[in-house]
């Protein structure tokens, strides 16, 4: 049953606590990072590993309490709520291996508090709708870190496609090659690498559930267009691999539009590249992830524009993008910034929430349960289009 607990007098300054991120863990830092980078949300709380000792250790790096360094996310529900309502958190973090998001998202719901959690949301379909109703339910923000729809030149991508610069679609072209696991980290005691080539812990499919939602999410953010049929070919090159380590996927979306998406980890060389590529009747755009605050626009028989984030015109043209921009043109910003904004989104929303306010309508342009959905219908469809002989496979709308 959803607890109706309050967390006292809303101030500017929101309390996080976080499940996951402890030593040795890349993205819980980025997390904990992105968070606090406008000052309006502070760590004071969190369960951060499986071991009691080592969470407890994090916690004193952090600058925690004792008290608040909880033995496990169970502990921390129920610990939590016991609190007085002006020391309690608002929200959670959920930073963990892919198996852990779905029973540690739906105990902070049900206990009544906010959840921000990593990508894949969960590790099945299943788990994945049933998180959905958890979060009609309950009535709590819950945000998904699909964290490159928070760089301000995507926003201003999406933007341009929706107001229909590009006139209609035609094409969309999403590549996320990365090199790092193109021999067998996850033998020489790399946590990070571990995790994700293990089925119990990553899901039934690797690479394409590590990085593979994140170019279907930025696909279909872009576009406005949902993905409705794909045809898989799935590889694992690494012998003795039990996930892939490369997807190479056609792609058909709504309203005809045709596209390509791949993604691999051992792509030898290459490091995050990210980028899209969205083509219509009148001109393309193109953005990559590893040069983030430039847009190229490609208009038919004219000359490339290269559209700089933090300038007016950008701003005129995407008052979503604007918002997502902190420094003036030529400040670069990049991959904190983005994983913030997602954040600055969320956040915004629980405190309208908190004080039944209405929220900023570019407050809501986070990634949501919906989206997380998505990626997990994305994911069963490529696993079962890889291993079948049909071309097309197609992909559920809900």
């Amino acid at each position: 049953m959803t607890s109706d607990l309050t967390t006292g007098p809303v101030s500017r300054v929101l309390r996080m606590g976080m499940v996951g991120g402890g030593p040795g863990a890349f993205i819980g830092d980025v997390h904990r990072r992105a968070a606090c980078l406008d000052g309006d949300v502070q760590l004071v709380a969190g369960a951060f590993s499986t071991s009691p000792a080592r969470s407890r250790r994090k916690g004193s790096e952090l600058g925690l309490s004792r008290s608040r360094s909880y033995a496990s996310y169970t502990e921390m529900v129920e610990r939590e709520c016991a609190l007085p309502e002006c020391e309690r958190i608002h929200f959670v973090s959920i930073v963990t291996p892919n198996h852990v998001h779905f029973p540690a998202a739906t105990a902070f719901l049900e206990a009544g508090f906010h959840v921000v959690c990593d990508k894949p949301m969960t590790l099945t379909v299943a788990e994945a709708r049933s998180l959905k109703q958890t979060v009609r339910r309950t009535r709590r923000v819950f945000a998904l870190t699909h964290n490159y729809t928070g760089y301000p030149m995507v926003k201003l991508a999406r933007d341009m496609v929706d107001q229909g610069d590009l006139g209609t679609l035609r094409k969309v072209v999403v590549e996320y090659p990365q090199g790092w696991l193109a021999t067998r980290l996850e033998d020489t005691g790399m946590k990070q690498a571990a995790w994700r080539t293990d089925p119990a812990r990553s899901g039934g499919a690797g690479c394409m559930g590590d990085i593979g939602t994140h170019a279907e999410n930025l696909a279909e953010y872009v576009t406005g267009l949902r993905i409705v049929d794909v045809c898989a070919d799935l590889t694992t090159f690494v012998p003795g691999r039990r996930l892939d380590d490369d997807g190479n996927v056609l792609v058909r979306l709504q309203k005809g539009v045709r596209g390509v998406l791949h993604a691999s980890q051992v792509s030898v060389g290459e490091d995050n590249a990210l980028s899209i590529r969205v083509y219509g009747e009148r001109q393309g755009l193109e953005w990559h992830q590893e040069e983030p605050n430039v847009l190229r626009v490609k208009p038919d028989r004219a000359p490339v524009q290269l559209w700089s984030r933090g300038h007016d015109y950008v701003a005129a043209k995407s008052p979503a993008a604007a918002r997502a921009s902190r420094l003036p043109a030529g400040h670069p910003e990049a991959f904190h910034e983005a994983f913030a904004n997602v954040y600055r989104n969320a956040t915004d929303t629980m405190r309208a929430r908190l004080t039944r306010t209405r929220p900023d309508p570019l407050a809501l342009d986070y990634p949501n349960v919906d989206d997380g959905l998505r990626g997990m219908l994305f994911i069963e469809a490529l696993l079962k289009s890889a291993r079948s002989t049909r071309k097309w496979t197609r992909v559920p709308a809900r």
